[in-house]
């Protein structure tokens, strides 16, 4: 690689060009792309968003179903310099459209099942090009990427320009662009590779979507520079799990998945034999999963924290000799990664005392994307970016995450915000105000619930409100449950109390 160029995609190139004709990519479908397939992919795809004449720094917005293809645009898109923006398949029209405004991508690639839908949104909102891509590969990009030569010339790039921005929605319900750089991505890409012990040998199976940190970046992104074969699935099947475990050295899962595979009967310490390391994230993990997967596998779940806004903050140890693995905790700061703990003050909480989260490195995104104020409040004025989160540190360094002071609701390792959810709730007909909450919910960590007031002399037929908020929104974020109340708990400054709504609400997800 020339030193020189921070190029993401130039460091990947660099790790797996002497090894151009291994599998790097193996689908649950039995399709293989080997290390050269991908280096000549992204080339045709990058040379076709040039022919668009698309520059560094121009977005590109991609809202399609998991498949090998939609990666390798992602790593089409970093090769020429231009801004990925991947977003959620499950948002709908009144999302995509605030996205489409704030991002102003030029290009917009869908499912081809949307396209008709999304042509009149898209044209409407000055997107200069809109294309597909289907969960198998195929679509109007690939078509015309197939028209490409398959060489391409990387394009230089700072550390400190843009790679991506992943869209995170904000506690007032406006979403914030987290702005990530070529330079923080390959920073936290090179600790992890590294802490996490990544050897020649190791076999990812990647079972997570590509629209998060998660599945796109700390997967993705260590088995790419250590030159890694990934065993691909479009869609979690634990069956498939349990069948590639033999082979495989390393999974990742948010907590939902090591859930799903405690109910399968044929998991065991025999199965899991041939597997170095299970990593958890995206959400916390029950003591009662960590303890039963470590009974039933001889295998202790290294849990870590990170957030769009700075991919990995934490890990608990991979090496023996380096600790422990503690339950209940998300291990010590990475390298090169500060963490403190603060009071309302910004001043440091003594060890074991809980306070504010707030971080620095490399790995922290510059800012949000065209939200000065929001920046101004989200940093210090020493450069500490706060979180949100709440947690304490114990004596050895692990962080404990105890709450969220932004009010998140976490459900199977997607983030909700319940001021984004009331927004669209307390715009219904009849309904006077509304109040959403995280429950504690089995598989998926938190459960969310929606307690609603209607206005006077008006009926609410909860069904229904769940029936009209399915057609504007996501539906991981539409609430499971919605209870109608004459008021809503409110303290002496007329704040809604929702602790007294949760502790109402606990066990209405018990048994499911």
């Amino acid at each position: 690689m020339n030193p020189s160029n921070q190029n993401l995609y130039a460091r990947f190139h660099t790790a797996f060009a002497p090894t151009l004709e291994r599998v790097a990519i193996e689908t649950d479908h039995g399709d293989q792309y080997t290390f050269g397939d991908l280096d000549q992919h992204t080339a045709r795809m990058a040379n076709w968003l040039q022919s668009l004449g698309l520059q560094s720094g121009d977005r590109v917005m991609v809202q399609v179903e998991k498949s090998v293809p939609a990666l390798l645009f992602y790593l089409a898109c970093l090769r020429t310099g231009v801004v990925y923006v991947p977003l959620n398949t499950a948002y709908q029209a009144a999302e995509l459209t605030y996205f489409i405004e704030n991002a102003e991508p030029s290009v917009f690639v869908c499912d081809p099942a949307r396209e008709s839908d999304l042509l009149a949104l898209t044209q409407r909102l000055g997107v200069a090009h809109l294309a597909t891509l289907d969960a198998t590969g195929k679509g109007s990009l690939m078509d015309a990427a197939l028209t490409q030569a398959p060489q391409q010339t990387i394009q230089p790039m700072q550390s400190d320009e843009l790679a991506a921005i992943l869209y995170t929605s904000g506690t007032t319900g406006r979403s914030k662009g987290a702005q990530l750089t070529h330079g923080n991505l390959a920073s936290n890409a090179q600790t992890l590779l590294s802490y996490w012990d990544w050897q020649n040998v190791d076999v990812l199976i990647h079972a997570l979507p590509i629209f998060h940190v998660h599945g796109l970046f700390v997967a993705v992104h260590c088995a790419l520079l250590n030159a890694s074969k990934m065993l691909w699935m479009g869609k979690f099947n634990p069956q498939q799990v349990l069948d590639w475990l033999p082979q495989a050295t390393v999974f990742m899962g948010v907590p939902t998945l090591y859930v799903r595979l405690l109910q399968e009967k044929t998991l065991d310490a025999a199965v899991c034999s041939h597997m170095r390391l299970f990593i958890s994230g995206s959400a916390p993990l029950l003591t009662e999963t960590f303890e039963a997967w470590q009974a039933r596998t001889d295998h202790t779940i290294l849990e870590r924290y990170g957030m769009s806004e700075t991919a990995m903050l934490t890990s608990n140890p991979c090496r023996a000799e380096e600790g422990p693995r503690k339950g209940g905790t998300v291990g010590r700061p990475l390298p090169d990664v500060q963490l403190r703990c603060v009071d309302e003050h910004d001043a440091p909480r003594a060890q074991g005392d809980v306070g504010a989260i707030q971080v620095k490195g490399p790995n922290v995104f510059p800012g949000y994307w065209r939200m000065p104020e929001a920046n101004a409040k989200e940093f210090t004025a020493d450069g500490w970016f706060r979180t949100g989160d709440v947690g304490r540190i114990d004596v050895d360094g692990y962080v404990t995450i105890v709450g969220r002071s932004k009010d998140l609701i976490i459900t199977g390792g997607y983030n909700v915000y319940p001021a984004e959810v009331e927004g669209f709730i307390n715009d219904m007909a009849g309904v006077d105000e509304s109040a959403v909450i995280g429950c504690p919910h089995r598989d998926f960590g938190e459960g969310v619930v929606a307690v609603v007031v209607a206005k006077p002399g008006v009926t609410l037929d909860p069904s229904e409100l769940s029936q009209q908020l399915k057609g504007q929104i996501a539906g991981f974020k539409v609430p499971k449950h919605f209870f109608v109340v004459t008021e809503l708990p409110r303290n002496v400054m007329g704040k809604v109390q929702k602790n007294l709504l949760r502790q109402t609400y606990e066990k209405v997800f018990e048994g499911a």
